[in-house]
């Protein structure tokens, strides 16, 4: 920029170039609305190890985990940070699509109008995953198994009441004609839910692919069906619950990054660029694959990521609807 084209900008905007020529000037915390172990820790440290990178000289990312109601407490804790870029949040479709309609009398945040919505970080395919001696030897027979209707062995798992493991489970249930039928174990992080089939405390569950993608391929639990209409790459052999006897059905989850409301432009920017080229870069792509995350590649500015969650919570209104479950406040 030179020196007349400085003078040229109007005077309340030079403190924002500074701050965005300044940030960061300490360590970027990523918050993580969920306990160690699930998907949205996971995707957290995989993407804040990247991004780092990307942030200049005082670049680091450091990941906090602060769980509770299926994201809504960290959520709601927030909005009430200062909003200079160095307190963000790796949040997804349960607390800022789902629950805003599911809570009765909605959460205490907007989530279209308390958050500065910096960029879509990835889509998380989910997974029908039972007890290793679940009663069925493919996925057309587990689905023929639940089809018959609960049993006292048959509980559920998720990762929260209001989750989308959560809803997934009801809408299997509600898909085969037994919405609110089988008993429903909520746990505080999708990594407690896997670990609880494995252990058959529970039967099965829906989970993002994320937290059970080792412990499928540790045959720890079983990998019934992915939720989508698409198989997932990293596992070929896992059909889609579309082809196991319920036409149609697809939930995914998501995540992006969101600051505090009213963040400087210049400072959102900054790490809206540093998320997208750690985005294009093969190692996290990658790393992502492993861990069942897809890495997001559609258009994805902060006008982008607005208009993004404007849809996820048009979207999932009909999820909710549809169950028929609510939460109280």
């Amino acid at each position: 920029m030179n020196r007349r084209s400085l003078i040229a900008l109007p005077v309340l905007a030079l403190p924002a170039i500074a701050r965005a020529q300044s940030f960061p000037d300490r360590a970027v915390t990523l918050v993580s609305g969920f306990a160690p172990g699930g998907s949205t820790d996971i995707t957290a440290r995989l993407l804040g190890d990247r991004m780092q990178s990307f942030l200049g000289p005082n670049g680091r990312v450091v990941v906090e985990n602060r769980p509770g109601a299926s994201g809504t407490v960290a959520s709601d804790w927030l909005r009430r940070q200062p909003a200079d870029g160095h307190i963000l949040m790796l949040n997804e479709a349960s607390s800022h699509a789902l629950i805003p309609h599911a809570m009765q009398g909605g959460t205490r945040y907007d989530p279209m109008a308390d958050f500065t919505h910096v960029a879509v970080v990835a889509n998380g395919p989910l997974i029908l995953i039972a007890k290793p001696d679940f009663p069925a030897a493919t996925a057309a027979e587990a689905v023929q198994k639940l089809r018959a209707g609960p049993q006292d062995d048959m509980p559920y798992a998720s990762s929260g009441v209001g989750s989308i493991p959560h809803f997934a489970a009801e809408s299997v249930a509600v898909s085969l004609g037994l919405g609110g039928k089988f008993a429903h174990v909520p746990y505080r992080s999708g990594g407690l839910m896997v670990e609880s089939i494995a252990r058959g405390e529970t039967a099965w569950g829906v989970a993002v692919l994320a937290s059970a993608a080792a412990q499928v391929r540790d045959n720890r639990v079983r990998g019934i069906a992915i939720t989508g209409l698409e198989r997932f790459p990293a596992f070929p052999n896992t059909p889609t619950l579309a082809e196991s006897g319920i036409p149609g059905f697809d939930i995914g989850n998501w995540f992006a990054v969101v600051g505090p409301p009213r963040m400087p432009a210049p400072v959102t920017e900054a790490l809206n660029r540093a998320i997208n080229s750690a985005l294009r870069d093969q190692q996290l792509k990658d790393r992502f694959l492993v861990a069942g995350i897809t890495p997001y590649t559609r258009a994805n500015t902060p006008a982008d990521t607005r208009a993004f969650f404007q849809s996820e919570l048009d979207k999932f209104k009909g999820v909710v609807d549809r169950t028929g479950v609510r939460m109280e406040s």
